[in-house]
């Protein structure tokens, strides 16, 4: 018995190491990345989080999961840079809403098009024929990570997860 639960414990930090490393890994490469855009990995996930609509001052700080005085320096930076704006929201008018303007929309792409270069190279790098397996196992991994951080705090998985989205660059965005 004592030998399973060792086994057990030594799988458990194999994860969490694998994890660790895979996580710090992608936050070079996205930091790598954003800088490549001219922006923080901060303000990268505030486009990304307003990609599909405007948002509550309120809620996009959940979203994120920053403190409000965090994000008010972010949003300041994003809208110097002509790419958010505040708007009053349609439902509280005493409310704020963030919305992405065009030049938002195209940098969000531009974010998401270098993050989709990074990981089609990280795939390319696997061998022959694994591709849909390693996959597989990732989501399989996300589903279990979803599930124990439910059972720990209900609804802690949700505001950090978006849907995807396609990489598009330039044209008309409403």
């Amino acid at each position: 018995m004592n030998d399973v639960h060792t086994n057990e414990d030594a799988q458990a930090r194999r994860l969490r190491e694998a994890i660790r490393a895979l996580v710090h890994r992608f936050s070079l490469a996205e930091r790598a990345d954003m800088s490549c855009c001219g922006m923080t990995v901060a303000q990268a996930a505030t486009l990304d989080a307003l990609s599909d609509g405007g948002l509550r001052l309120s809620d996009l700080g959940k979203r994120l999961g920053i403190a409000p005085s965090t994000l008010t320096r972010n949003l300041t930076r994003l809208e110097e840079r002509d790419l958010i704006r505040k708007e009053p929201d349609p439902i509280d008018g005493r409310a704020q809403r963030v919305v992405l303007t065009d030049a938002g929309f195209d940098a969000a792409g531009e974010v998401r098009c270098q993050e989709e270069i990074f990981a089609r190279s990280v795939l390319d790098r696997l061998p022959q024929g694994s591709t849909a397996d390693a996959l597989a196992t990732l989501e399989n991994l996300l589903t279990a990570v979803r599930s124990a951080s439910e059972a720990c705090c209900p609804g802690a998985y949700d505001h950090l997860i978006s849907s995807p989205q396609i990489c598009v660059t330039g044209g008309h965005h409403e």
